[in-house]
């Protein structure tokens, strides 16, 4: 496995699934924040996995309670992306405690995509001004949850990433691929910064070069982290309805595998979900 063992199941056979939302039905020993029958939503990992089952083994750390406003395919979909669209959104030095941000401008690649529409919906609560790249269809989808800007990422425009009020970005939240840093280059202030999601070995690359260098424009390679506080932050604001899960599409537990196809065709607009 080589370089890869890091992102891979530590053995097999494997059941993927890296968010869950369910009932507690037993706690470990030394676990007095939870008990048999909460409601709670789960980050539970790549490496570990177990979503897609009917019980699955979840850390204590990486669990909250879920409330009884948030619906467990809110609750569902929420984990993994939500947080990665947060934590990026922080380590491109964003706030969300103060107005600091009113004059910075970000763009959001992908963002009809599961993390993208999470990073719209945050960054407009943010008070950045927002442009974003999706497809065609969804234009008005992600305009609605927030974007300022949209463009369609085949137009001219689009596959450029230039804001059609001509603004240069504080920061990129890049959900997509197949973008070289020459495109991103161009359209950063002096001390921009790309926030990476999908880093390619090209991009990786240009991470260590721009590091070395100590370039004020900066290439970060983001992977989010399980942080309780971050997820109950989150399931807060769609307590509130200041956060909407988008869901793509619904399956049952037997059709797992459609599910999984589904997800895994870079076509779904917004999140998966899998129910029991």
């Amino acid at each position: 496995m080589g370089m890869l063992r890091p992102f891979l199941p530590p053995k097999f056979p494997f059941i993927p699934g890296k968010d869950a939302a369910g009932e507690v039905v037993e706690v470990g020993s030394g676990v007095n924040s939870f008990k048999a029958g909460d409601k709670v939503v789960s980050m539970l990992g790549m490496r570990n996995g177990g979503g897609l089952a009917e019980y699955a083994v979840a850390s204590a750390g990486s669990t909250v309670p879920r409330p009884p406003e948030v619906s467990p395919a809110e609750g569902a979909g929420l984990a993994t992306a939500g947080l990665t669209a947060l934590q990026a959104l922080k380590n491109a030095g964003f706030k969300f405690e103060d107005a600091s941000n009113e004059s910075s401008n970000v763009l959001i690649t992908a963002a009809s995509g599961g993390v993208g529409l999470y990073a719209v919906q945050l960054a407009k609560l943010a008070g950045l001004h927002i442009t974003a790249t999706c497809g065609a269809r969804n234009v008005e989808l992600v305009r609605g949850l927030g974007a300022d800007e949209v463009l369609d990422y085949k137009s001219p425009e689009g596959s450029g990433l230039k804001s059609p009020s001509g603004r240069k970005y504080h920061a990129v939240i890049h959900c997509a691929t197949g973008i070289g840093w020459s495109t991103f280059d161009s359209n950063l202030t002096s001390d921009g910064k790309v926030i990476d999601m999908t880093p390619s070995p090209k991009g990786v690359l240009t991470y260590v070069i721009r590091k070395v260098m100590l370039s004020r424009k900066k290439l970060e390679i983001l992977s989010s982290e399980p942080k309780e506080e971050d997820l109950k932050f989150l399931v807060g604001l769609v307590k509130e309805g200041k956060l909407k899960t988008v869901v793509d599409s619904r399956y049952p537990l037997e059709k797992a595998e459609e599910a999984w196809a589904r997800s895994m065709d870079g076509h779904a607009t917004g999140k998966v979900i899998v129910e029991m």
